[in-house]
Parts: C-alpha cells; sequence; structure tokens
C-alpha cells in the first residue's frame, strides 16, 4: 500500500510541524515560521540549515518484507546519509553522495515482526513522498518529547552517518519524541527562542557554546538565552544544560573555553529546573575520537551518546 501524506505524517518523527508540496512531496519543519524568518534575515549559514531533516526518522513495527518512498534533495550540506535500521541494528546506509538529488529508495526487510527506524539525512534537506510498504504497520510508542537545542555537533555534522549522530546513539537508547534544533554554526542566540504554538515539551535539552566561547560578550549571551528560556517554558519543565566538549584545535585556546564552560555551568545552574553535565566529560580528550579536532567522529559520537545516557539515568533527569 502507498501511504497518503497524512498517513505519513503519522510514523515520520522529529517534526514541528508539516508542508506539502505542488508535485506532492511532504516537507517536514523543526521550526516555527517565525523562527525560520528570524534565520533568514539573520545568517545564511543558519538559514540553509534550518530545515535539513536533522534527526528525523520514520519509525514503525511490521511483518513486511519492503518498504520504498520517493525521495528529493533540495539542499546538501556535508554529506552524510539515509539509513535501515532492524530491531536496533543500522543493516543498510545508502551516502547521499552516491545517489541522485530525485529518486525512489527500496529496502528489503527481513522476515517476522520487526522494529523499522528510517533515518534520513542529518544535514540535507529532504522532501519523501509515495511511501510504501507491503503489509500492515503500527506507529512507534515513544516516551517524553524532548525538544533538543544546539549547534553542529547537536545537528549531527561529524560522524557524516545519519545513524550515528551523538542525537541518534542517545535515543535509540532514550527512545524520546524529540524535536532537534541543532544548528552548524550557532550560538546562544536568544532571539531564535520563540514559543511554538501546539508544542509543548515535556524536557529540554541545550547543548550550545563552543562556537563562541572567545567572545566578548560570550558570557552575557548565556545569561540572555536562559532568561529567555525561562521565560518562554517557565521554571517547573526540566532542563538539561550540557557544557562545550574537549576541542583540540587551538591549544591557546583551551584555557579560555575550560574558564567559559565554567561560566556556562554556574549560569545554567543557578536556576532550580536546569541540571547541568559537564560536556568534558563527554568524549575522550584525543583526536581519534573527532573528524577534525571539534566534531565527534562515528566512535566519539557512540561514546558521547552511551555517556550522555549514563549521566541523564544517574541524574534521574
Amino acid at each position: 500500500m502507498v501511504l497518503s501524506n497524512e498517513e505519513l505524517k503519522e510514523i515520520y518523527f522529529g517534526a514541528y510541524e508539516f508542508e506539502g508540496t505542488e508535485d506532492g512531496y511532504l516537507q517536514a519543519f523543526q521550526y516555527n515560521k517565525d523562527q525560520i524568518e528570524y534565520f533568514k534575515g539573520a545568517l545564511d549559514f543558519w538559514y540553509e540549515r534550518c530545515t535539513a531533516t536533522t534527526a528525523k526518522t520514520f519509525e514503525f513495527t511490521t511483518e513486511a518484507s519492503e518498504v520504498s518512498f520517493d525521495y528529493k534533495i533540495i539542499w546538501k550540506g556535508s554529506e552524510d546519509s539515509f539509513e535501515l535500521m532492524i530491531d536496533g541494528q543500522i543493516t543498510n546506509i545508502v551516502y547521499v553522495k552516491d545517489i541522485a538529488d530525485e529518486g525512489r529508495l527500496s529496502w528489503k526487510l527481513p522476515t517476522g515482526k520487526k522494529s523499522v527506524v528510517i533515518y534520513l539525512p542529518a544535514d540535507e534537506t529532504v522532501l519523501v513522498r509515495n511511501f510504501e510498504i507491503d503489509a500492515a504497520y503500527t506507529k512507534a510508542a515513544k516516551n517524553e518529547k524532548v525538544l533538543w537545542l544546539g549547534d553542529s555537533i547537536t545537528q549531527g555534522y561529524g560522524p557524516l552517518r545519519s545513524g550515528c549522530t551523538y542525537v541518534s546513539v542517545a535515543n535509540r537508547i532514550l527512545n524520546y519524541d524529540i524535536v532537534n534544533q541543532g544548528i552548524g554554526g550557532y550560538i546562544y542566540d536568544k532571539n531564535c527562542l520563540m514559543k511554538m504554538e501546539g508544542y509543548n515539551p515535556d524536557k529540554i535539552i541545550v547543548a550550545l557554546g563552543t562556537n563562541q566561547y572567545g567572545d566578548a560578550d560570550a558570557v552575557q549571551a548565556v545569561e540572555e538565552y536562559y532568561e529567555r528560556l525561562i521565560g518562554i517554558y517557565g521554571n517547573e519543565i526540566p532542563i538539561l544544560c550540557i557544557s562545550p566538549l574537549w576541542r583540540g584545535d587551538s591549544e591557546e585556546g583551551i584555557p579560555v573555553l575550560m574558564a567559559f564552560c565554567e561560566k556556562v555551568k554556574e549560569i545554567a545552574g543557578s536556576y532550580k529546573n536546569v541540571s547541568v553535565i559537564d560536556g568534558m566529560e563527554m568524549v575522550p580528550h584525543l583526536p581519534e575520537y573527532f573528524l577534525d579536532l571539534l566534531h565527534p567522529n562515528p566512535l566519539g559520537c557512540e561514546i558521547y551518546g552511551r555517556n550522555l545516557v549514563e549521566k541523564i539515568r544517574k541524574l534521574g533527569w
């Protein structure tokens, strides 16, 4: 059977809202229109990435033997991948660099009932239509709704694999219903924080700061960001602050980064509903765990995601 776009929305996770195109494709957005308009006027680099299919997935259980869908890539950042996961194991990877910008993907599935997750590219903008499956399916059940705020590491740059971002790794274990508002190059920018009509997350994760640690106004920006965030969502919703990770691209910058991290933890931790995790403890401080001494590679993201889950569970968050 071929799913209508309305039916497809039921198994499409990671979106705040959807729009259909004139040629029948479905596009998912993690920001509202006012936020997107803000990025458009602020910086092209942010605007291009704010509509990427970051952390978006199709998730369901089924006894089907095959799934397929049409796709169209309308923007490319760092080329990563479409990935198929069966019962918690990634079984097929299609790299964006190896396919046309428009086409159809089809995957054979193993026999019997199984849990299926299809990861869409993290740093491309992908439209989908004509999702076809040859048996009945059930939408995946999820835990809490979580709004995830961050920069390129949260968006998914580094592993160059959509199923290997630290958010993907952590969420395979935590099973949150997430909206990922990570954008490459992003900072503690209060102006992007706007009430999203109809969306009320149960929890919020903030992972920012590595792109501005040396700026003269960086500490003030953190203060204003949390003031705005609490103003929008209140002081009862649990918020998790992850301070910046280690980065090895500037030895002379390390003391400045460490001092900034302490200020981030101090500011965030001053709010009663904000728990703090030290980002320096998330990934080993060795180049082998990074793509470029800044963005964790697949191994670094695997460790980051698992360490994050362990910290969250210890906090009881």
